[in-house]
C-alpha cells in the first residue's frame, strides 16, 4: 500500500465515494458492510438474514473494532444489527463512527 493510500484508509476517506451509492439508493448510510461473493458462498443458514437489509457504508462491526474483530464477532454484530434495527441503533452507530475514525483503531 502506498503512503497516501494508507493515510486515506487510516482516516476512512476511501469510503467517501460510497456516498454516491447512498444517494442512488443502492446502499444505506448505516448497515452491514457489503458481502463479497466468496463470503456469501460460505454463509450458513442463519447468515442469509444478513442479506435482508441494504448494505451500509458504516456498520456496527466497524464501530465495534473494525478489523480487530474475528470473523465470527463481526458476523454476530451484523446479525444483531439486522435483528434489532432501530433509528436509535443507527444514531448510536453514527455517533460512534466519529470516535472510530478519529482514533483510527483497527484501520489497515
Amino acid at each position: 500500500m502506498t503512503r497516501p493510500g494508507g493515510w486515506l484508509r487510516r482516516w476512512s476517506l476511501n469510503e467517501l465515494p460510497q456516498l454516491i451509492d447512498v444517494l442512488m439508493g443502492d446502499m444505506s448510510l448505516v448497515g452491514p458492510r457489503p458481502a463479497l461473493p466468496e463470503e456469501v458462498a460460505r454463509y450458513g443458514g442463519h447468515m442469509w438474514r444478513r442479506l435482508a437489509v441494504k448494505p451500509g457504508i458504516i456498520g456496527l462491526s466497524q464501530v465495534s473494532g473494525r478489523w480487530d474483530l474475528s470473523e465470527e464477532e463481526a458476523e454476530r454484530l451484523d446479525l444483531y444489527y439486522v435483528e434489532n434495527w432501530s433509528l436509535a441503533l443507527d444514531l448510536q452507530v453514527l455517533w460512534r463512527t466519529g470516535s472510530a475514525v478519529i482514533r483510527g483503531s483497527g484501520a489497515y
